[in-house]
């Protein structure tokens, strides 16, 4: 809807409309029935720390496909701040991993799908909106998860949903995926996909802080340890590196 008032027409873009549904269906559609049965096999522990590894991914990847500039800092500020998410999640505690290969094979999976779509959206950006440029990957996705979520309800027997189920539904094809994602295209044409991503591993911390204020849950030392080595690698992939002239402009978001 946004789409159509500010250009007039959803049209894909020229020439790039296969690519950006293609994109959608990895990192919308495929990501999200890899995690989802993943989730079955692991612990949701285990699982949101593979998972927390994505901008570590897509930094090695941008960097290894020439989409952006892998430099130290960068490196150890996401390295460093995916250790701390390890101790926001785990809590110290120790996690479970190799429990389930098949369990983690598959969250890795969609971590890479992620990575995937993150760096590929990248050399899109530099021709198309990342308004529209959401919009297809999200339609790209839908082709994937809504014949799948309608045959999921055929075999429930087709009953209705809670009025819970249709607002989670609407918030995360709305917000989750829909203005998030037009965020995330945004900060990645400005900074690159790695210093965008590694703003993902803010989230555990958040969840820990929300988590305290709004459902009065306890914060321990780990998880105040965590955050503070997250806000610390995250700080720590934008400090800015001494990149060539001829390397920068090799870069897709060279201006």
């Amino acid at each position: 809807a946004i789409l159509r008032w500010r250009q007039g027409a959803i049209r894909p873009p020229a020439g790039r409309g296969l690519v950006l549904i293609g994109l959608g269906m990895l990192g919308f559609g495929l990501y999200q029935v890899l995690w989802t049965i993943g989730l079955t096999q692991i612990s949701a522990g285990d699982s949101a720390l593979i998972v927390a590894a994505s901008p570590v991914l897509v930094a090695l990847l941008a960097g290894a496909v020439g989409m952006d500039v892998l430099s130290p800092p960068k490196l150890a500020g996401a390295l460093i701040a995916f250790a701390g998410v390890a101790v926001v999640i785990t809590g110290g505690q120790g996690v479970s991993l190799g429990s389930s290969l098949l369990g983690d094979g598959l969250t890795l999976g969609a971590a890479t799908l992620w990575a995937v779509y993150t760096v590929g959206g990248t050399r899109i950006l530099r021709h198309v909106d990342p308004l529209q440029a959401t919009t297809w990957t999200v339609i790209g996705g839908s082709l994937i998860l809504v014949p799948l979520g309608l045959v999921d309800a055929a075999a429930r027997g087709g009953g209705g949903f809670s009025p819970a189920t249709v607002v989670a539904i609407v918030y995360s094809g709305a917000f989750a995926a829909g203005i998030a994602n037009v965020l995330v295209f945004n900060a990645i044409r400005f900074v690159g996909p790695t210093r965008a991503t590694a703003m993902q591993f803010l989230v555990p911390a958040g969840a820990v802080v929300l988590g305290a204020v709004f459902l009065a849950e306890t914060v321990g030392l780990p998880q105040v340890l965590g955050g503070v080595v997250i806000v610390f690698g995250v700080w720590l992939t934008r400090r800015p590196a001494i990149v060539s002239a001829t390397v920068r402009a090799r870069l897709p978001l060279a201006r």
